[in-house]
């Protein structure tokens, strides 16, 4: 068989855990590059110190010579002719926001990765330069490809809006959403506080919407948000299919994280024509570009002078709106796919003539 038919072993042990940015990733470049991959599973889900067991002592024998991609952060040791993609680099970065035994595991295990296999997957450019600045020696194995947005992401009409909104329980329709996991540097303290400082500068049907669930412990650090302030409401967990028009129905997106990699909530939110209010520090400028305001996500002030704009100032909305749904449309899984594959394909043929 061809080099450039073959399949390339890719290893899925991460979608036994629960749909976040990374499993979104793996679940849309799986779903576009059937026939070009073999999946590799665990017989059994293995998450946790299983899971690590898994992935370092089985899955090298499952191979079977082929090239190997590791879709989420990690992979086996033991395997060299392999392609990693790596999201961020928060273990190396800042290992106070996780729990101190997954952030130990990554800190020993990620340089490592990196100086082993043949190609990295970089999800940006602040990615890139973050593994650099721990393995300055790896530049030439690494290649930038950015994350897509999928066409469900876009501007839902009033009937699905309402429907989304019955469902979770939001209040009011003028609100704006917040998407994400409750986790250290996604920064929701300030955000609430941000809140509570502008609640007489706001109309009073204005409310929060905080969507989704508390990260896992087993990876976070503890998070504790306290007492919401009025007019803010948490739907936990929001099925995949509502989220396109919880997005559509909101006048904007506050996305404050302190660090992110990628960074997929804004991009979904520009897609969906609503306006995101998002940091501008590590790669969340490299997304937003200018179709969404950018504050410092430390400084509470900043972040409510933001809201306050984007409620009060329609014209603005607008503006935004449109900037956002043209820079969205620059983003498709269907191009990240074909850049991945494109890239397994050259580390595959450069490692396999090695091998004769």
């Amino acid at each position: 068989m061809p080099l450039d038919e073959r399949p390339i072993a890719v290893n899925t042990r991460i979608l036994a855990n629960q749909l976040t940015g990374s499993q979104r990733y793996v679940r849309e470049l799986l779903s576009r590059l059937v026939g070009c991959l073999e999946q590799i599973d665990p017989d059994t889900p293995a998450t946790g110190i299983r899971g690590h067991a898994w992935e370092q002592l089985i899955l090298p024998m499952r191979t079977s010579g082929k090239l190997l991609w590791s879709p989420s952060n990690t992979g086996p040791l033991a395997v060299e002719r392999q392609v990693v993609s790596l999201h961020d680099v928060v273990p190396m970065d800042h290992p106070e926001w996780l729990n101190p035994h997954f952030a130990a595991w990554y800190r020993f295990l990620t340089p490592r990765l990196v100086r082993r296999v043949r190609g990295i997957l970089a999800v940006s450019e602040f990615t890139k330069q973050r593994i650099l600045a721990h393995c300055p020696e790896s530049e030439a194995k690494i290649r930038v490809v950015y994350n897509g947005v999928d066409p469900r992401f876009h501007p839902t009409g009033a009937d699905e809006i309402k429907g989304a909104r019955v469902r979770l329980g939001i209040p009011s329709e003028h609100y704006l959403v917040a998407v994400g996991s409750l986790e250290p540097r996604k920064n929701l303290p300030r955000l609430l506080q941000a809140w509570t400082a502008i609640q007489d500068r706001i109309p009073d049907d204005v409310w929060l919407v905080l969507a989704g669930v508390a990260g896992k412990r087993t990876v976070f650090g503890e998070v504790s948000l306290g007492t919401l302030p009025p007019r803010v409401c948490s739907t936990g967990h929001v099925p995949d299919e509502l989220l396109p028009a919880l997005y559509s129905g909101a006048i904007a997106a506050p996305y404050l994280s302190l660090y992110e990699g990628f960074g997929l909530p804004p991009l979904e939110a520009m897609a969906c024509g609503t306006p995101p209010l998002a940091s501008n520090l590590a790669s969340l400028p490299e997304v937003v570009g200018d179709a969404g305001l950018l504050v410092d996500p430390n400084d509470v002030d900043a972040i409510a002078d933001g809201i306050s704009r984007l409620v009060e100032d329609s014209q603005l909305r607008s503006a935004l709106r449109d900037k956002g749904l043209n820079r969205a449309s620059q983003f498709s899984w269907e191009n990240t796919a074909a850049q991945t594959l494109a890239f397994l394909r050259e580390v595959d043929a450069s490692t396999a003539f090695q091998k004769l």
